[in-house]
């Protein structure tokens, strides 16, 4: 059985967000792998284990992305595929349309993912990738299971779970309680040390940067503002009434 996973590398969610012009500032934030793609990698890898095959991880990013696939690496994934490539770097078209070229020559039953990247929060590559690959994709998935040739996965479906079975090839997002993650053991760190990456650009893909440019431009990123402390209001219970509603109307601009 043959498994990719697709990565992404993330800010900590612990990090604080500093701009600077505009910008988001990377100097000394701990980048991680992104949370939801921890249980895509530890789905793949429990999958492994029961009915055998590999697993691959793939990703999109800068140098500094290694550290990610090789903390997949070190969970138990077999082999890594890192597009480093600046004219890959993009909104979510750019991604899917770089993991389609590359997924498109290989051979796979099983493609998982994250929910979502905790960066954007926009969920929307997994979807894309699927459409381009012209394959079935489940999202928000909380458990799978392998039937012969297809899955059957329960997904979180807003407070309630849906039961859907699909024939393979698929591609499902991992949703949080899905299973828990493995800690990297230091055996296994230290195999992820020596397993070789396999490093791509566009050209290898056979795609040129305007085949992939992105298609949303960013016209501004800003704190939220800062939120004032809560007030009281006092007197009878009619005029504390009206005054809420002042406020709502005048200030707050709610109604």
């Amino acid at each position: 059985m043959n498994i990719l996973v697709c990565i992404k590398q993330t800010f900590d969610t612990e990090a604080k967000i500093t701009l600077d012009n505009g910008l988001v500032k990377e100097d000394g934030v701990q980048f991680v792998l992104n949370p939801y793609d921890e249980y895509a990698v530890e789905e793949a890898i429990s999958l492994k284990e029961k009915h055998d095959g590999t697993v691959t991880v793939i990703t999109v990013g800068p140098a500094r992305s290694e550290e990610a696939i090789r903390t997949a690496l070190a969970m138990g994934a077999d082999e890594a595929i890192h597009v480093e490539d600046e004219a890959a770097f993009g909104d979510e078209f750019t991604a899917s349309e770089v993991l389609a070229k590359v997924i498109q020559g290989l051979t796979y039953d099983l493609i998982l993912a994250g929910n979502q990247a905790v960066d954007d929060g926009s969920g929307q590559v997994a979807a894309r990738l699927a459409e381009l690959l012209g394959i079935p994709h489940v999202a928000t998935v909380v458990k799978v299971e392998v039937e012969g040739d297809a899955v059957v996965v329960h997904r979180d479906a807003e407070g309630d779970t849906e039961v859907i079975s699909a024939k393979m090839p698929v591609l499902l997002t991992a949703q949080q309680g899905l299973n828990e993650p493995r800690y990297p053991s230091l055996l296994g760190i230290r195999k992820a040390s020596k397993k070789p990456i396999e490093k791509k650009t566009l050209a290898d893909l056979g795609l040129n940067p305007t085949d992939v440019a992105s298609q949303v431009m960013v016209v501004e990123t800003y704190l939220p503002a800062a939120k004032s402390s809560g007030r009281i209001l006092e007197g009878e219970t009619a005029a504390r009434v009206q005054e809420l509603l002042q406020e709502l109307r005048q200030t707050s601009k709610v109604l």
